[in-house]
């Protein structure tokens, strides 16, 4: 029996002792005081013993429920505030594999502590004994939600998400992306509906439960599935736009080494949508749209935008992020934001 919770959590994560630091990261990373992030610190289950009062929550309104989980609205009585409780659906709850994701995606999410990550209030067993987290509800919509308006002309919201504000929310989420790299997070599933909008202009990157990180044994993204099958099904839920294979990197499909640039990547296509308001390899199905990120080229975005001019420089921006091979794309998050950040600061200077 361990003294405390603790002193559980110290022994089982380190029990294997000291895991190896990657001898090198190709991400540009200040020197900082925050500790990096690893496998034997987001993964590992509750102890038998673990116990918490679940009884100050009171259960409000589901907000959400796709995939294997489900996400609800309690109050919590204690604090006298309203949260977001993220747990497994019914028919997954004893799913090893969906409960790892489920405690990785909290531990991943508080320990970043990121003014763009979405704070985690609590990690515990409901009343029930079913694994939860709790943490701020945003009270916003995600960009892809913003971006479907724009498309579909929108005034008022076209007015509001001019081209610069869609360029700050995208520097503010690579801000938090950009991080998680330097502290041992590869995101891994950066879409639209992953990018949450706050109503003060507050952005926050979710659903960190696929992320890589390190001390992962096996690097790819769809061994995280128990089959490819999985994987497929996954992807193609009946009435849900099949998001993540529209932004994954050829690595990714191809199954093979995954680093910080496939993150550059994604960010890439999500710039290319949010500029030109299309994705740029979506095919008919999946398998096509898998065959264009392996060998199209998407036409520039200055070029399909119809609802406002792009700015040519933006077309060098996308071609390089997402270039087939990492070698040939911007090679840290951080680089890529700087070159979105230079566009803005000639764009002003040309005012003045």
């Amino acid at each position: 029996m361990y003294a405390s919770f603790a002193d559980w959590f110290l022994l089982e994560a380190f029990a294997s002792g000291p895991k190896a630091h990657p001898s090198k990261s190709i991400v540009e990373s200040k020197q900082d005081k925050y500790p990096s992030i690893f496998l034997s610190g987001t993964d590992i289950d509750l102890p038998p013993t673990f116990v918490n009062d679940f009884s100050k929550y009171t259960f409000l309104s589901e907000l959400s429920g796709g995939g294997h989980g489900v996400l609800q609205l309690f109050r919590d009585n204690c604090l006298g505030r309203s949260v977001a409780i993220k747990k497994l659906k019914s028919n997954s709850e004893k799913d090893a594999p969906e409960r790892r994701r489920l405690l990785r995606e909290a531990r991943i999410t508080a320990q970043l502590g990121h003014p763009n990550t979405v704070p985690v209030y609590e990690l515990g067993n409901d009343s029930e004994g079913n694994l939860y987290f709790a943490m701020k509800k945003i009270e916003g919509e995600d960009l892809f939600k913003i971006l479907t308006r724009i498309a579909r002309k929108d005034e008022e919201t076209a007015s509001e998400y001019h081209i610069d504000t869609i360029l700050d929310i995208l520097l503010q989420a690579g801000n938090a992306v950009a991080y998680a790299h330097a502290h041992g997070v590869i995101h891994r599933d950066l879409k639209p509906e992953n990018i949450m909008v706050g109503m003060y202009g507050a952005v926050y990157v979710m659903d960190w439960g696929i992320a890589k990180v390190w001390g992962m044994p096996v690097e790819s993204y769809i061994e995280d599935f128990s089959s490819r099958s999985e994987f497929y099904q996954r992807l193609t839920v009946t009435g849900q736009r099949p998001g993540t294979p529209l932004y994954m990197s050829p690595e990714q499909v191809v199954n093979g080494h995954i680093d910080e640039r496939s993150d550059v990547f994604s960010m890439g296509v999500v710039l290319y949508e949010s500029l030109a308001l299309r994705e740029p390899f979506r095919g008919r199905n999946i398998d096509e749209t898998f065959r264009n990120i392996l060998n199209e080229e998407p036409p520039p975005p200055s070029t399909v935008a119809k609802h406002q001019v792009i700015p040519k420089q933006f077309d060098d921006i996308c071609a390089k992020a997402f270039s087939k091979k990492p070698s040939d794309r911007y090679q840290s998050m951080n680089e890529f934001l700087r070159a979105i950040r230079q566009i803005r600061v000639e764009a002003l200077s040309q005012k003045f």
